[in-house]
């Protein structure tokens, strides 16, 4: 059981509807014990947000306790130390107990460094987990803004759940032809059309490595990848883009030895870290009590969980790879040979 704080990274191109979806899920009662990090531009504070939130009062500097008893903050530094200052106001009881962390980025925001905030500083590391990377893209624009920003791309790319905004003023043609787009571009991705940001926040929310008790791991529901697949192993079809952006999974050769997969992991972070945008994994490991879940953003890999108490019924080693310009046989060639 992992008792870090489960974090939750709400990333979208401008426009797309992130502040809408926010303001209706810190209004829900199930958000309750949630902080919020908002990564704003300007001056603005918190008043966007707070617009629907009337009942609220100031706890700590730039911290605001809604009614709903969500906590919300505006990022006034850098993301880690925000993180830490919540982490340790929450210890020192200066703050209401939270039980999660929502993290909203700004509209242009590269998902890839602030997913490393959360692997490259240590204390970060060790009080906070990623559960999922939740991106909202507009019914409307969104294929068009996919086509056009690298921005939209990588975010749309990365994400665990992607929600599709804006639905009222979409043709179904228009829908169609950007979830085709979004299954081709990261068809590991859940997809869930959403009306004036309204969402049950069970669909975006423990959606990640652990279920919503936290008592047990659910690597399935995290890797979204195909645990058997017709083709011969380590072959499953890659799903390729026109921005050469792909997605691809190695299945991996029994037996296996973690020892010797981790220093190829690092070679591989090192290798593409500047186009792996994420790697996720699940390894079945001889030298390991229990299978492991590893994960990697560009250049970092994550610590691997120890998934203690899961076991498959027919246990299976394999890597998901999401990045651009990614050499696979190159890659595959190099996992393969452990």
């Amino acid at each position: 059981m992992d008792k870090r704080i489960p974090v939750t990274l709400l990333t979208g191109f401008l426009g797309s509807g992130k502040t809408t979806l926010l303001n209706k899920l810190l209004n829900h009662e199930g958000m309750k014990d949630t902080a919020v990090i908002i990564n704003e531009l300007g001056e603005a504070g918190l008043d966007h947000i707070l617009a629907q939130n009337v009942e609220s009062s100031y706890v700590a500097d730039n911290t605001v306790l809604l009614q709903s008893g969500c906590l919300c903050c505006t990022l006034s530094n850098e993301l880690a130390d925000t993180m830490r200052d919540l982490f340790f106001k929450r210890a020192m009881e200066a703050i209401p107990q939270f039980n999660r962390l929502v993290i909203e980025t700004t509209g242009m925001a590269d998902p890839g460094p602030i997913l490393g905030n959360l692997m490259n500083e240590p204390v970060i590391e060790s009080v906070y987990r990623l559960d999922a990377v939740v991106v909202t893209i507009d019914a409307v624009y969104g294929a068009e803004q996919i086509d056009t920003h690298a921005e939209a791309r990588k975010q749309a790319a990365v994400a665990d759940v992607l929600l599709i905004t804006k639905t009222d003023l979409a043709s179904p043609a228009q829908i169609a032809t950007l979830k085709e787009k979004l299954i081709a571009l990261n068809p590991g991705a859940t997809q869930h059309k959403i009306l004036h940001g309204t969402i049950d926040p069970d669909f975006i929310i423990d959606v990640g490595l652990f279920d919503p008790t936290g008592k047990q791991a659910e690597p399935q529901r995290w890797l979204r990848a195909p645990v058997k697949s017709a083709k011969p192993r380590g072959m499953l079809p890659q799903a390729a883009h026109d921005d050469d952006i792909t997605s691809f999974t190695v299945t991996m050769p029994k037996p296996l030895n973690w020892k010797d997969l981790k220093p190829r992991i690092l070679w591989l972070c090192q290798t593409y870290g500047e186009h792996l945008l994420r790697l996720k994994g699940i390894i079945h490991a001889e030298d390991q009590p229990a299978p492991l879940a590893i994960h990697a953003v560009h250049f970092t890999p994550y610590p691997p969980t120890l998934l203690e108490g899961w076991d498959e019924d027919e246990p299976i080693s394999r890597i998901v790879l999401i990045g651009k310009g990614l050499d696979e046989l190159e890659i595959r060639k190099a996992l393969m040979q452990v």
